[in-house]
Parts: C-alpha cells; structure tokens; sequence
C-alpha cells in the first residue's frame, strides 16, 4: 500500500525545500493539507501535481511510490 499523506518534514525532504517554504505552498494552496488532530499532513498527490505543474507533465506512480 502506497502513502497518501506525508508529514512537512517529510515533504520537505521529498522536494528538496525547506519547511518553510512547504508552509508557503500550503498557504497558496498549491499543497494541500489534512488535519489529523493536530498532526498536520500534505497529500503526495498535491506533491505530484506541484511538481508537475513545474515541469509541465504528468508524473507516473513511480516517482513517489512509498
């Protein structure tokens, strides 16, 4: 079974960017986030998308597979 969700931290380190800068994508809306309590979490398909909203494509299941 694959993730669906990643901590910040973890997020950070997916992308190469500080927590900081996750927090701003967050507050855009560029990543979303999910509350768990008060874990706060990132979908991996947000994560998907900012990438490919960068690169101009689509990315396959390979690229985040957990």
């Amino acid at each position: 079974m694959h993730k669906l969700t990643v901590s910040i931290p973890e997020a950070a380190n997916i992308l190469s960017l500080s927590r900081s800068t996750i927090y701003e994508l967050m507050d855009t809306g560029e990543l979303t986030k999910v509350k768990f309590g008060r874990r706060t979490c990132i979908t991996v398909q947000s994560l998907k998308n900012a990438v490919a909203n960068r690169i101009g494509h689509d990315l396959g299941e390979e690229v985040f597979a957990a």
